[in-house]
């Protein structure tokens, strides 16, 4: 982690999220450029790639950085440093990368005003970084005196909360089911007021996704299933699920393989897995809820919102 903060300041501090490029995770490894370029060269792989994408990168950054005002505290972190990190009230998030690293971040935020830079758009789609580096003079003047170039966009997020009060946060999506290929055993029972029902299922584990996410995981599930027109918008308080193969047998069912949540309903989970039973959110595994049994789970809609700043249509 690197800071470089002043001691006070009327403007709020900006958090700059980057996470280690390709290059930066092999000289990790080999420690010096000429192993990381004789290691790819050996398996096939052309250095000047990885390179590239890190003077992209770090090009990028340098825009950003250069951008902020010299009374404007700011601090970098790195994505593996985001579980330790504390976020003020008022920071200005500044991610600089690939969408995924907006899905990282979005769980540890509460009303945080966060924006994308995309570095590379020939690389990243941009769907949740919509802004080139250029963007950031005009971004943070936007900031302090909002006009119509740009909106908040309030994304909607899920929430896992297990019986003992442990919980996560996805921008994305929810994954329950089994560490590894073993089917995921457990009960099932989607829980309105004065509602029940359910049924006992054994599948290769359970999709809770976000609007946001239906244009990942839960769109390739969705095509798949001709369920498209279902999928929720970004910003739509309502989340779908999705049961992957569901097994019919004497014991286990498949009628529960894919609903919607809205406001005030929750998917309930009882796990009847000895061991191995997961729950992560975003595709982060190293961040996860054990679901073994004896456990309980509620799935539904979060609170807390993504305030993400995206240009005006």
């Amino acid at each position: 982690m690197s800071t470089d903060t002043t001691l006070q300041g009327a403007l709020p501090r900006v958090v700059l999220i980057t996470r280690k490029t390709p290059l930066e995770l092999l000289l990790e490894r080999h420690g010096t450029l000429s192993q990381e370029r004789f290691y790819l060269r050996a398996r096939g792989e052309d250095p000047a790639r990885y390179e590239r994408g890190h003077e992209v990168q770090q090009a990028a950054l340098a825009a950003v950085t250069q951008a902020l005002p010299p009374d404007q505290r700011r601090t970098r972190i790195d994505r593996e440093l985001l579980p330790r990190f504390l976020f003020a009230a008022d920071d200005l998030v500044v991610v600089v990368g690939q969408d995924g690293l907006v899905a990282n971040v979005a769980k540890y935020l509460d009303g945080q005003l966060t924006i994308g830079i995309n570095p590379d758009p020939a690389t990243f789609d941009g769907v949740l970084c919509r802004h080139p580096p250029s963007a950031m003079p005009r971004l943070l003047a936007w900031t302090r005196d909002p006009d119509t170039t740009c909106r908040v966009q309030e994304r909607t997020m899920a929430h896992a909360a297990r019986e003992d009060g442990q919980r996560l946060l996805a921008l994305n999506e929810l994954f329950v089911g089994h560490q590894t290929h073993q089917s995921a055993r457990y009960r099932i029972e989607l829980a309105k007021v004065g509602n029940g029902g359910g049924e006992r299922q054994s599948s290769s584990g359970l999709i809770c996704s976000t609007g946001t996410g239906a244009t990942g995981w839960g769109r390739s599930i969705a095509q798949q299933r001709h369920l498209e027109k279902r999928l929720p918008g970004p910003e739509d308080a309502r989340l779908v699920w999705f049961v992957r193969e569901p097994f019919p047998s004497v014991a286990t069912g498949t009628e529960l393989s894919f609903g919607q949540l809205v406001p005030g309903e929750r998917l309930v989970l009882w796990s009847e897995m000895q061991q191995g039973g997961t729950v992560f959110a975003d595709g982060i595994e190293e961040d996860r809820l054990e679901f073994a049994s004896g456990h309980r789970l509620e799935l539904s809609i979060a609170e807390r919102r993504l305030r993400l700043v995206v240009p005006s249509p």
